[in-house]
């Protein structure tokens, strides 16, 4: 009787993953085909955030408009702003206060800390190494609470203004020394993470050849940041960024373009965003940090470009009676996240979600809008 019967077979076999997993800090989709326990395919759907931010800056007074943009993401707040005041003070041919500058700079190697710190503590924890991860956020709080004291709020600092930064994120005697206090002590704690970290030989193994992305691969594919730079190529904006020119740091590179790669690179960076703030800290000069003398007129659209913590954030408007116009967003995740289904390809399906999470994903940043084109 059972000869009788058509004999099964599998075609494909498909695990979901998402919008929700435990593994995920934010919500997206990801189909993975495998042989054998093997990833032979990844699919990666965003959208679940998408929120149009691009339309609504549309017709919004700039100042509005620059508001709205820190909304794009808790995480890099900050650098969603700063690059869109950048872009305004371009179109308006502003020059922004130099202890504004610093001010600014000191803001966003800060966001980088609290940035590079959450994505390693995110890593160890899909590691299920809870211990890391609990000393990682732990450090990561003393980050927080810097930015809190000098923004006023622990995300969503509102510090970028056009012609400078408010008032109320100038640094003072007080403010200064516990930054100086503070950052010792990350430091200290880092150096002891970085340690343990790269000693410990279970966690080595897993993160070694795991998800490997192609340096050839990685810029056919765009990719920008620290996932570029875990594969070899020296490449960070803020070297082209005037802001940038009065400090000495050096650019992070790694080998290999794998998990490992790219959690070094950030433990790496972060000791050298310490030294950038110490250098903006020692030499912060005297003045005003805030130019309202400007005046606004009408612009075509100016393009701006800045390093933030997972590459390069590019905005874009144009200005018409004070108005934004043709606003355009690109985050660097956009890239990173499509390469990620590269690398998830021929690991083991128990380090898929490690191989994707590598780059760093910022969904919410990403998910802002969809174009659709029709092609004949």
């Amino acid at each position: 009787m059972d000869e009788k019967l058509p004999r099964s077979e599998v075609i494909e076999t498909e695990i979901p993953l998402g919008p929700v997993h435990p593994a995920a800090l934010e919500p997206y989709r990801v189909r993975l085909f495998v042989e054998d326990e093997i990833v032979q395919e990844a699919e990666i759907t965003i959208g679940v955030n998408h929120r149009g931010v691009e339309r609504i800056m549309e017709g919004l007074p700039v100042e509005k408009a620059n508001a709205l943009t820190e909304k794009i993401c808790g995480i890099c707040s900050n650098a969603h702003v700063w690059n869109s005041v950048r872009t305004a003070e371009m179109a308006l041919d502003i020059e922004i206060p130099e202890r504004a500058s610093y001010i600014r700079i000191i803001m966003g190697e800060l966001e980088r800390l609290h940035s590079h710190f959450l994505y390693l503590a995110h890593g160890c924890e899909t590691l299920a190494h809870e211990t890391f991860s609990m000393r990682l956020f732990y450090l990561r709080e003393t980050i927080m609470e810097l930015l809190a004291m000098i923004g006023g709020n622990r995300v969503q600092y509102g510090c970028g203004i056009i012609g400078g930064v408010r008032p109320r994120c100038e640094l003072d005697d007080a403010k200064i020394a516990r930054i100086r206090t503070d950052l010792d002590a990350v430091e200290t704690k880092l150096a002891d993470f970085a340690d343990r970290f790269t000693s410990d030989t279970i966690v080595m193994s897993r993160i070694t050849g795991t998800g490997v992305l192609p340096q050839k691969q990685a810029l056919k594919l765009a990719v920008t940041g620290p996932t570029l730079r875990a594969t070899g190529v020296a490449n960070d904006v803020r070297v082209d960024m005037p802001e940038y020119e009065p400090f000495d740091f050096n650019i992070i590179t790694q080998e290999g373009g794998d998990v490992k790669a790219n959690l070094l690179i950030r433990v790496l960076e972060s000791f050298e965003s310490i030294k950038i703030i110490r250098q903006a800290l020692d030499n912060l000069p005297e003045g005003p940090i805030v130019d309202r003398t400007w005046e606004m007129v009408d612009s075509e659209p100016v393009h701006s470009y800045i390093e933030v913590p997972r590459g390069i954030l590019y905005h874009s408007y144009g200005l018409e009676d004070g108005k934004v116009r043709s606003c355009v967003i690109r985050t660097p995740s956009m890239a990173n996240i499509g390469a990620m289904q590269y690398a998830a390809i021929g690991n083991h399906v128990t380090d898929a979600q490690l191989c994707i999470v590598q780059c760093d994903p910022c969904f919410t940043c990403t998910d802002r809008a969809i174009e659709i084109i029709r092609r004949d």
